[in-house]
């Protein structure tokens, strides 16, 4: 049986640029792990990219190279540029996050409106907390 993990991701910003942290949230075999942390200070959406990478590499932790994975974000910057596999401003963190996806079969990106990523949102914003 091909097991179905799912990665969601946030990012949380204080500033534009500022100090930013990812929240990460897998369900794998009906169990819920969950992350946080510390990014690099910069802009939201650098911030968001750098939360998917953070949670792709974090999976792999997890997964093996046979299984499904469903991505969720609330970030469009992102999925648009993974649906279009380009990004004017952030070529280098699409280029990771493509090859972070390349070593599983199949991959489903999936943007979630805000409302729907509650809870990568809560470790991102914890995460953020944390930082003062």
């Amino acid at each position: 049986m091909i097991e179905l993990l799912k990665l969601y991701t946030d990012a949380a910003t204080k500033g534009n640029p500022g100090p930013s942290s990812a929240g990460i949230l897998i369900v794998a075999a009906q169990k819920q792990y969950q992350f946080s942390q510390q990014l690099p200070p910069s802009s939201n959406h650098e911030a968001e990219f750098n939360a998917a990478i953070a949670g792709w590499k974090k999976l792999a932790e997890f997964a093996q190279p046979a299984e499904t994975i469903l991505f969720f974000s609330d970030s469009r910057i992102v999925m648009d540029s993974l649906a279009k596999k380009y990004s004017k401003s952030y070529p280098q963190q699409l280029q990771q996050l493509l090859t972070l996806q390349e070593t599983f079969p199949l991959v489903i990106n999936r943007w979630i409106p805000e409302k729907e990523n509650k809870g990568a949102h809560t470790l991102a914003t914890q995460g953020l907390h944390k930082l003062k």
